[in-house]
């Protein structure tokens, strides 16, 4: 970590230097900038306001990026460095994460209760229950449909039936979707069961195959094909749940 050249005690000041230019302001500079007010440094801001000012910048301090902060007299680098030079963690856009389920499954539950108490004036019902299963599969298959391709050529990495039939990974997320609405809707549950049974098994049986038979370590393609989120225990839940739901709902067709 890089060390400041200023005297304990002493006004703390960093010089800044990022492109603000008529049609883009880079949002590290800014994020920059913020970052040292909030570490409470007086900040010298000076801006590049020219591609050619920007890269006349570039060749006399050798650097790639901008922005640059200096601190001490020392060049710290740009904000990843910065974030570094104060202690703080850096994201790893390749690391593995479970945090876009979480949020998926939280986003999901909070709307399940809030359709329940819109609907019968008190959370805790069956129908959230349903309602958390049901806005999961739609929120899931949302993600899938920014960019089906990605997720279809993600998907057959381990799904046994696309394996089989290609066309399988290009179908799925419209599946999924429209199991998820018919069940939010409680409509055609003669059409949702089936759908939401037949792609949760095999995904259930895809998954467990891959990750505890095969012991291979894949990313999921549950939420898009763009996904860091590795498949395993929450990849087979989310099957496992869809398989669930179609059960009792079709049970409850039935009987």
């Amino acid at each position: 970590m890089l060390q400041t050249l200023e005297k304990p005690g002493a006004a703390k000041t960093a010089v800044l230097y990022r492109m603000v230019m008529e049609k883009h302001t880079c949002p590290y500079g800014l994020k920059s900038l913020d970052l040292l007010k909030r570490q409470g440094y007086a900040v010298e801001d000076h801006w590049l306001t020219t591609r050619a000012e920007t890269d006349a910048f570039k060749a006399e301090h050798d650097v790639r990026t901008t922005p640059q902060t200096f601190i001490g007299g020392q060049r710290v680098g740009g904000y990843d460095d910065l974030r570094q030079h104060f202690g703080k963690p850096v994201r790893d856009p390749k690391a593995v994460t479970y945090r876009p389920v979480i949020a998926l499954f939280a986003m999901a539950a909070l709307m399940a209760l809030a359709a329940s108490w819109a609907a019968f004036g008190t959370l805790l019902t069956v129908r959230a229950a349903e309602w958390f299963i049901a806005i999961s599969m739609c929120l899931l298959a949302l993600q899938k449909l920014k960019d089906v391709e990605s997720f279809a050529t993600m998907f057959l990495g381990y799904d046994l039936l696309a394996q089989r039939w290609v066309p399988y990974g290009r179908v799925y997320p419209y599946a999924e979707g429209l199991a998820g609405v018919l069940m939010i809707a409680g409509a055609l549950t003669w059409l949702a069961a089936p759908v939401a049974l037949s792609i949760g098994a095999v995904g259930a049986v895809s998954v467990f195959y891959a990750v505890y038979v095969q012991k291979r370590e894949l990313k999921c393609a549950c939420v898009g094909g763009d996904s860091n989120v590795p498949l395993g225990f929450v990849s087979l839940t989310e099957n496992v749940m869809m398989v669930a739901m179609a059960l009792w709902m079709g049970g409850r067709m039935l009987f």
